[in-house]
Order: C-alpha cells, then structure tokens, then sequence
C-alpha cells in the first residue's frame, strides 16, 4: 500500500456503538418489558430501555450482558443465563442528541426474573405492562414495537410459551400465555385442536384431572413435551389469514 491510498481514520466523522434490550416477561396474565428510568443526561428522568456504550475490547452481545446487569440489578449469574436474540441494528442519524450513535438491539422473552433494581446510569428499573407504557427516550418506543413483533413470532415456531406455565399445565394456562403475548382471544377448540397436533408440544400427565375454577368438566393436565421447534407453526389468526389472501392471490395470477 503506497502513502497515496494508506487508510487514514481521522478522514472519516467518529461514531459511538452502543446496545439496547428488550427483555420482556409475562406477570400476572400481563405482557410487561424492563425499563429503566434514566439518571443522567440526555432524556434525565425518562423511562427508556437498558443499554449503554460498547467498550472498545468488548463485542456487542457481551456489553448487553454487563450493561442489564449494571442498570437493573441483576446478577452476573442471572443476566449471563438470559437467551438473547440479536433484533437488528437502529442507525438513523438523529436518533441520539448526543452524536451519531448506532445501536445494536437485542430482545428475549424470559420466565421468572427477579424484581429489577436501578444501578449504574440508571436511578430506578421496573417491570412495566407493555399495555400502558409511558414516553420513552430515543427511539426506545420503536425498538419495543419490532421487538413486540419478534418474540410473537417466535411462540409461533418454538415451544417457549411452556415456559411462563406451572410444571404441570392445563391447555387453557397454556393458551392463556399465546393470547397475553399475542394480544388476541383465540379459539378454545381450535387452539387445543392445533397443540395437541404438534409432536412433542406437550405431554399428558397420568393421574386425575385437575378441576378449572368454572362448572366444567374437569380440565387434564400436561407438561412440556421433548421438542424444542413446533411442526406445523401455531400461527396467529392475523398471520394465517395474510397467509391464505397470498395463497389466494398467487392462485389467481396463474
């Protein structure tokens, strides 16, 4: 490489990298997201995601780990445990006040964590209902939007929905966390119809029923089943009716 294309990095305008997190849960039949209350400028005093700056030695899904435990109190152990899925990367020039920022999303849908406490840049963290959620800093809303969305699709074509369920579950515990998650009342028959279809989704546990708090019958019992993928999908009514109307059209088309 001669001196006339040698790579010169003031040439170009510096940026930061930092990670934001959308970890939601689901309590008390309800859809909730962790959010932190920011103690520092810009946006001081505002709910928003936790996240922070990447070290310069440190990759992307590493920093999200230090920074979830760092703000919300969590152990080491526990934010180390977390399944995290990397949702996309948010670039938009203006999005932060500071400098050019860009971001790298991660999300997960995760059963029984503890209550959050507020630690490092954050002065408080909490379980908050997806339902009613307050302004947020950044583009903080929006992440939570495509991140909403991601983890729907994924009780679509995995059997993680088990588990936000007791050990041992009747169909309509389980149907319960579909329709908390999903946002929409499904079908009884239906639903219980589509899940026992699905080899390995779930499991019948041998004894006496469990009784339901209403007048019926009593309702069975079922644990979670060996498989870890759902063959055939368990679609959402909105996303099996998109999929017949493009059926329909590529039949008219031909």
């Amino acid at each position: 490489m001669n001196e006339e294309t040698k790579y010169d990095p003031h040439a170009f305008e510096p940026f930061a990298v930092t990670v934001d997190l959308a970890v939601f849960t689901v309590r008390e039949s309800r859809l909730h997201v962790l959010l932190i209350r920011r103690g520092q400028e810009p946006y001081a005093g505002a709910w928003a995601l936790p996240g922070g700056f990447i070290l310069p030695r440190e990759c992307a899904e590493d920093a999200a780990r230090r920074e979830l435990a760092e703000e919300t109190g969590l152990s080491q152990e526990s934010a180390a445990a977390l399944h995290l899925e990397q949702l996309r990367t948010y670039s938009d020039p203006d999005r932060d006040p500071r400098m050019r920022v860009v971001s790298v999303a991660y999300t997960a849908l995760v059963p029984g964590l503890p209550e959050p406490r507020g630690g490092g840049d954050a002065a408080h963290a909490q379980w908050m209902p997806v339902g009613g959620l307050p302004e947020l800093a950044f583009d903080h809303a929006r992440i939570i939007t495509d991140a909403r969305e991601r983890i729907r699709a994924k009780l679509e074509y995995t059997c993680l929905a088990t588990a936000f369920c007791p050990p041992e579950f009747t169909l309509g515990e389980l149907q319960q966390v579909y329709e908390t998650v999903w946002g929409v009342e499904l079908d009884r028959p239906n639903f219980r119809r589509k899940v026992l279809a699905s080899p390995g989704f779930v499991e019948p546990v041998q004894g006496a029923p469990r009784r339901t708090g209403g007048r019926g019958k009593p309702a069975a019992l079922y644990r979670s089943g060996t498989a870890a993928a759902l063959h055939p999908p368990l679609l959402r009514p909105e996303r099996r009716s998109e999929r017949s109307e493009r059926r329909s059209e590529g039949e008219r088309s031909v």
